[in-house]
């Protein structure tokens, strides 16, 4: 579980620098954005996996939902960046602000 925790929190990491990004308009390069998500994407797996071999309950149930949602989220943003449209500053935050109550659920859980 330590991993997933690890990968969320890089991922979590590009989040904030690509937000920032984001505030200043400055383009958010596509290899940043590929990153976070790929980083998210192989944490939620190992996640799903350790859930689904016996290993949640409760707070990492709720956790893995959360995520899941967060990443349809960034599913959205990331088309929009594909396409060149201009990213939804409030989808932004409620990406975010969705991962980090995952982010502090999975962290209760685990320490």
């Amino acid at each position: 579980m330590n991993l997933v925790l690890v990968l969320f929190a890089l991922a979590a990491v590009g989040g904030v620098v690509m937000l920032m990004m984001h505030l200043q308009s400055k383009k958010i390069p596509m290899g940043l954005a590929i990153g976070h998500g790929l980083l998210a994407a192989v944490a939620l797996v190992l996640l799903i996996s350790s859930v689904a071999g016996g290993g949640g309950g409760g707070y990492l149930t709720i956790s893995v939902v959360l995520f899941v949602v967060a990443a349809l989220g960034g599913f959205v943003l990331f088309a929009a960046q594909l396409k060149g449209k201009p990213l939804s500053t409030p989808m932004i935050f409620i990406h975010g602000g969705v991962a980090v109550v995952a982010f502090v659920l999975l962290l209760l859980t685990v320490l």
